[in-house]
């Protein structure tokens, strides 16, 4: 099994402000996205899981929450950590489940993924959630594509 990190990321690292993201839409950005992650299981935190809750992404999602245990969707199940969203995603047998946010489960999941897909979007934004930190000498940059108003790079861990 593939995991996979997906983010939209400021040249200062913001990802969000508030739960919201920080610059004005980008429907290219976002139609790619969606596209990637449509038919697969998500891993991602109870706060992005509101926010999105209109419009869920994913085929499954394997929400990490202190508080929630219990969600109202029928494609979403509580997981704890790490270890846990790998055995149901084993279960589930994904070829492929992507990290999505926000900033707490990119830092949770940030050792395990082997690969990432991040949307760099051009200039700096405030925000209050931000893309961990990591070593670009254990990645390699495979593809990079430009586009208006954002860099699409997907980077592969060294083996």
């Amino acid at each position: 099994m593939e995991l996979v990190s997906v983010a939209a990321v400021a040249e200062n690292g913001v990802i969000g402000d508030d739960g919201e993201l920080p610059w004005p839409s980008i429907p290219k950005d976002k139609q790619q996205y969606r596209n990637r992650i449509a038919d697969n299981p998500i891993v991602l935190g109870r706060r992005t899981f509101d926010a999105m809750r209109d419009d869920l992404p994913g085929s499954k999602q394997f929400v990490l929450s202190r508080t929630e245990r219990e969600f109202d969707v029928e494609t979403a199940t509580h997981v704890e950590g790490v270890e846990e969203t790998l055995k149901q995603a084993n279960r589930a047998e994904a070829e492929t489940i992507y990290v999505i946010g926000g900033g707490a489960i990119y830092a949770l999941f940030q050792p395990t993924v082997t690969r990432m897909v991040l949307s760099r979007v051009h200039g700096d934004y405030e925000g209050d959630s931000f893309y961990p930190d990591w070593n670009e000498r254990e990645w390699n940059l495979v593809d990079e594509t430009l586009f208006d108003r954002f860099t699409l790079e997907e980077w592969v861990r060294v083996e």
